[in-house]
């Protein structure tokens, strides 16, 4: 039988020799390029420009936030980098509408106060997601559309450009693609969505925790390629492709219209806050279980600074960095 004395000093020996918990992050961040990726099958050489891209605006943002800069400064700035990048579907390289015009949209959300802007189908405006900001904090609104967006540009002195400055060869060519396709079956009238995924996602994102802990979202697109002109899909949609508050931030890429029936920004939030869900756990079950497969994926991260990213296409363009040390890029699966 133990003495007293031997019992205390196993205790004392496993207390001294547990492992510590993992310190948490001071600060985190996930960028994303959207769902709509390259096939595998493509030239190693052409997958990692893609990575290229991805690195040096999340390298960018990691930056940012070692030295301290606030949630949305962050998130503002890399989303701001990736619309002038022609790789990804917003900005310069947005696809293009039906009509072969670019319609613009984009959002900003900042956690710690529910502030929130939005931008939807501008057509001159040449970094939208600033834009969204300044609806955020120039006006009592939420969300401006169209020409009143546009009126809202001139009246705050941003940077404006010709629509053709969004013009890409590659989106040029898949929008020609797109309606080769609906003129084959004859469904010219409806505007189905197009068959390949690639012509169906694509949106950039940024999520970021920052050193005081506040969380911010931002996210901007050009959307479907294609698309009826005056569609407006779920990023510019508070809760839907967008989303921050004190539990968690996300931005969506997919297919826009499932992310808005399914709220699939605040259904994350919820399942944390009235759920007791991890970020992990809230995530799987909403891209898993109830998106579709190939509707696309999420990022996301909550005040602990854990980071999520997943879909259920087959690739989403993400980069994920950290204060402890993380720092990747990724298309597909790990």
């Amino acid at each position: 039988m133990r003495t007293s004395s031997s019992l205390f000093a196993c205790v004392l020996f496993a207390a001294c020799h547990t492992t510590p918990p993992p310190a948490l992050p001071a600060w985190s961040i996930a960028i994303h390029g959207g769902a709509g990726t390259l096939a595998k099958s493509r030239p190693q050489a052409e997958q990692q420009e893609y990575l290229d891209a991805l690195q040096r605006v999340l390298r960018d943002g990691a930056e940012r936030l070692a030295r301290g800069d606030a949630a949305l400064d962050v998130c503002t700035a890399v989303v701001s980098a990736l619309e002038d990048d022609p790789h990804w579907n917003a900005g310069r390289g947005a696809v293009f509408n039906e009509r072969g015009e670019h319609e613009l949209d984009a959002a900003v959300m900042d956690g710690s106060t529910l502030r929130c802007g939005a931008v939807a189908g501008v057509r001159t405006v040449e970094h939208p997601v600033q834009l969204a900001r300044l609806v955020m904090e120039q006006t009592p609104h939420v969300l401006l559309m169209g020409d009143g967006a546009e009126q809202f540009a001139t009246a705050m002195g941003v940077v404006r450009v010709p629509n053709s400055h969004f013009d890409t060869e590659h989106r040029r060519r898949a929008l020609d693609e797109v309606l080769r396709e609906r003129g084959l079956r004859g469904t010219t009238g409806h505007l189905d969505l197009p068959s390949r995924p690639e012509h169906r996602f694509g949106t950039v994102g940024c999520v970021v925790r920052d050193r005081a802990g506040h969380l911010a979202a931002a996210t901007s697109t050009g959307g479907l390629t294609g698309k009826r002109w005056g569609r407006v899909g779920d990023s510019p949609v508070v809760g839907a492709g967008n989303y921050a508050d004190a539990y968690c931030a996300v931005s969506g890429t997919g297919t826009g219209e499932q992310f808005l029936r399914h709220v699939v920004g605040r259904t994350i939030a919820a399942r944390m806050q009235f759920g007791g869900q991890t970020l992990a756990q809230a995530v799987d079950a909403v891209v898993f279980d109830t998106l579709q497969p190939d509707d696309g994926g999420v990022i996301a991260v909550d005040r602990d600074g854990n980071l999520a990213a997943k879909f259920n296409s087959a690739g989403m363009y993400r980069g994920l960095a950290d204060a402890n040390g993380r720092f990747l890029v990724r298309i597909f699966e790990d």
